[in-house]
């Protein structure tokens, strides 16, 4: 499993004109089916009274099998949808959505013209699509006193954790996401910095 993967940090749109028809293609950062829809549901507000609105998206990470989709939107079975996925799939990039919209300019492409109009202005504008590098934390506990909090949150921050809760008691409860990568060397530093009482209760 990934522990860290490219995501799109910005938008992109590319548009051409292929034999007269116009296509004009938009990659976004896209985490579930309902995040495409609304983007969709937003171009089609923009561009209205296209021919086509085909769209591809992976939801997860690059290597994710289940989270993805792809709509053809009336043009011939596998001629847009699928290679547009194809061609996200194969630019090791997660949460990522694509959506083509065809203006019909009069002459028919046929199945391969149609992949190729469909993948060319995502493979242009994946070559320049502003990412960021996404890494993966699970949830976790820890205890302290309130003479360690500061120390504890100060370890947490140089170990690139997100502090999610803070309970305040008798003593304190923090909940925290971090890497799995970095799990060991909380531990290890947790150990050192309180002679061995401050132990984090990691979920996953």
């Amino acid at each position: 499993m990934l522990e860290s993967y490219l995501i799109p940090s910005e938008d992109l749109q590319i548009e051409e004109e292929i034999k007269y028809s116009r296509f004009i293609s938009f990659l976004f950062h896209c985490n579930s089916l309902e995040q495409l829809k609304l983007v969709l549901t937003d171009i089609k507000r923009d561009y209205p009274g296209a021919s086509h609105y085909c769209y591809a998206f992976i939801a997860g990470a690059p290597n994710d099998s289940m989270l993805i989709g792809s709509s053809d939107d009336g043009e011939p079975a596998g001629s847009a949808g699928r290679p547009m996925l194809a061609v996200l799939q194969g630019a090791s990039i997660g949460e990522i959505g694509a959506v083509v919209v065809r203006y019909y300019g009069g002459t028919k492409l046929g199945v391969g013209g149609l992949v190729r109009a469909y993948t060319s202005g995502l493979r242009q504008g994946l070559a320049q699509l502003p990412t960021q590098l996404k890494q993966l934390r699970y949830p976790a506990t820890l205890r302290c006193d309130y003479t360690q909090l500061r120390n504890v949150e100060h370890l947490l921050q140089q170990l690139d954790a997100v502090i999610t809760d803070k309970q305040f008691a008798e003593a304190v409860d923090i909940h925290f996401a971090i890497g799995k990568q970095q799990q060991r060397l909380l531990t290890e530093s947790l150990a050192t910095l309180s002679q061995g009482s401050l132990r984090a209760d990691f979920k996953l």
